[in-house]
């Protein structure tokens, strides 16, 4: 591997001159920057992007930390981010924590080191006052965190509000919402809307994790306990989960149980039947987290802190068209 002294050699120039002209700062003249780049080019050099980060303060990576990778959502999410942070020339580092705590401290610590340009993160630690001592730019995605840190969300209380009435209107009268873990923020405000509009209508509310396995043990737990004919999932998996389980114990759907997931993730037009769901715009919201990100990282001001996109209805297969109710 060629280095920038061979360069220099090649080109019959300094090595500082040569580092001029790759961080185009300061003085060169246009015979010595042509003879540079020809040397560059010759032998095919690439610069050490440690040191380059160094000198410059900049080293045009970005942190994205989230907290299940096997999630489907999260790679969604992460597509969105990468493909807007590589159109403004910055690339992502992915790092998955198994939503451990010691563990993404961990990685914030490893990408500060690498001195990455800003963060990312979609964590299960809202509360954690270590966001607020991090010296590069953060952005909060599906998350809030303390403090003034941007965030990206989406309005999961009329989430939940209209998966509620979504299920009243289609002949559903004993609702159940499993949410995911009420430590989130994000999460508690979708099942704070479910259970406001279900009101006398609702028959429980129970917690689950958001990995499969979870879920599946969730969904035994309710229907060894309750009875009930509509359910609201707090995300699509916990919804896939629930069906899965409602169809080994003969529970057919949406004859008897009608089922409505949340995010809007591929996997719900994949499964049978096809998910009725409340769509975030996923790829808008990663989208946005790294445009503001980027936009911090560059000195610029952001139009607003908190960010809480629309969102929408899917009806597919797991509710009742509203001329089949009994």
């Amino acid at each position: 591997m060629s280095t920038i002294r061979e360069v220099a050699k090649v080109a019959n120039v300094s090595v500082a001159t040569v580092s001029r002209v790759m961080n185009e700062k300061g003085y060169v003249s246009e015979k010595a920057r042509v003879a540079v780049l020809q040397a560059i080019k010759q032998l095919d050099y690439r610069p050490n992007r440690v040191a380059r980060s160094l000198f410059q303060k900049r080293s045009g990576l970005i942190g994205l930390i989230v907290p299940d990778i096997t999630n489907p959502y999260f790679p969604q999410l992460a597509r969105a981010v990468e493909d807007m942070a590589h159109k403004h020339g910055y690339q992502v580092i992915l790092c998955n924590t198994d939503e451990q705590f010691q563990k993404e401290h961990e990685y914030i610590q490893s990408l500060e080191a690498m001195h990455v340009d800003g963060l990312i993160i979609t964590t299960n630690y809202s509360n954690n006052p270590n966001y607020e001592t991090i010296e590069v730019p953060i952005v909060a995605l599906d998350r809030v965190l303390q403090g003034a840190i941007p965030t990206v969300t989406s309005n999961g209380y009329d989430g939940g509000k209209k998966a509620a009435q979504f299920l009243l209107d289609h002949g559903a009268d004993e609702l159940v919402v499993i949410s995911g873990p009420s430590k989130l923020p994000t999460i508690k405000k979708r099942r704070d809307g479910f259970e406001e509009v279900a009101g006398k209508h609702l028959v429980a509310s129970i917690e689950s994790p958001f990995h499969f396995q979870g879920a599946l043990d969730a969904a035994n737990y309710l229907f060894d306990h309750y009875t009930c004919n509509g359910i609201f999932a707090a995300n699509d998996v916990i919804a896939a989960a629930t069906i899965q389980v409602a169809a080994e114990r003969g529970i057919a759907i949406p004859e008897q149980l009608q089922v409505i997931g949340y995010d809007g993730i591929e996997l719900g037009q994949m499964i049978s039947p096809p998910l009725t769901t409340i769509a975030q715009p996923i790829y808008q919201m990663g989208e946005l987290a790294a445009k503001l990100l980027i936009q911090r990282i560059e000195g610029k001001e952001i139009a607003a802190v908190h960010h809480e996109l629309t969102v929408e209805v899917i009806e597919r297969e797991t509710t009742k068209r509203k001329d089949e109710q009994i």
